[in-house]
């Protein structure tokens, strides 16, 4: 009984699940973001484009 009344007064603050999930799907999107960046610089390297759009020199 004891967890059960620790749990219902621990509402307010966030479970270690919902932490675990948050920082998932944080680390989700930066993965999927940085992976599109790589696969970018790949195909420009390939490709002899440039990353940025245009040129810079």
């Amino acid at each position: 009984m004891q967890f059960v009344n620790e749990q219902m007064e621990g509402d307010e603050e966030m479970t270690l699940k919902q932490k675990r999930t948050i920082i998932l799907v944080a680390v989700i999107i930066v993965a999927a973001v940085m992976g599109r960046l790589a696969v970018r610089a790949f195909m420009n390297t390939l490709l002899g484009g440039t990353l940025f759009g245009g040129n810079f020199l």
